[in-house]
């Protein structure tokens, strides 16, 4: 068991890019620190239990935490907003669809109200690139604010503005949109290219086309196309 002397923090993250930047991070930090990292839903409490950390940073994850847990422990999330503008779902996809080509990530205290805490930290972020790369560079930066946070221990400042909301995308969203310039589908594509992502598609005389990728080239757009049949494989 760890150490419950506030030297002890859990890190949860369900991508399969987080596990390695955790690594990453933790050799960086002091010995005298004790950092955990969980990646599945039904770990975190009873980790949680079993060492009592000091904070808890949640760098992607999709699942509902419990009050109970974000009442009995200081929870952080990373949200890709300049909250509250952007509170809800699929931030990214959202901000590409809006034209953003910057964002700012957002270090929250996690309450009963989605991305409605108060804030200890906020970084620029850049939306360049696929939704991988995105995802990827988000990580890294939110192991470098939760570094700040464990070392300075700021007091969330609460939230202050108008609130823009955004919905959560459904995967029948993904379908690639019948018109649109170079950039406009470029980005469609792109904005759905990361692993365990509905990614962009069209479907053609029953065979499913998922595109990724993406290049803009002399004026024209190329991406990688996977095609699926429906029943393909399948048992007899």
């Amino acid at each position: 068991m760890a150490a419950t002397d506030g030297s002890t923090h859990v890190v949860a993250g369900s991508r399969p890019w987080n596990r390695p930047a955790f690594d990453r991070f933790r050799a960086t930090r002091p010995p005298g620190e004790h950092w955990e990292f969980v990646a599945a839903p039904g770990e975190l409490e009873p980790r949680l239990r079993a060492v009592d950390p000091r904070y808890v940073f949640f760098l992607h994850w999709s699942s509902i935490v419990p009050a109970r847990v974000t009442d009995r422990w200081e929870c952080v999330c990373f949200h890709m907003t300049d909250v509250p503008y952007g509170r809800g779902g699929s931030p990214l996809q959202n901000l590409i669809l809006r034209g953003h080509r910057e964002t700012v990530l957002t270090a929250l205290r996690m309450t009963d109200e989605l991305d409605a805490g108060p804030v200890y930290d906020k970084r620029p972020l850049s939306l360049a690139g696929t939704a991988q790369a995105v995802y990827e560079r988000a990580t890294e930066l939110s192991l470098a604010m939760a570094a700040g946070i464990v070392d300075a221990q700021p007091e969330p400042v609460p939230q202050e503005g108008p609130v823009t909301r955004f919905a959560r995308r459904t995967p029948a969203e993904s379908r690639l949109p019948s018109e649109g310039t170079v950039d406009d589908l470029y980005d469609f594509i792109r904005m759905l290219d990361a692993d365990g992502y509905p990614r962009a598609f069209v479907e053609h005389g029953g065979v499913r086309l998922e595109l990724g990728d993406a290049r803009r080239v002399d004026g024209h757009l190329e991406a990688r196309v996977m095609l699926t049949v429906p029943g393909d494989g399948a048992a007899p």
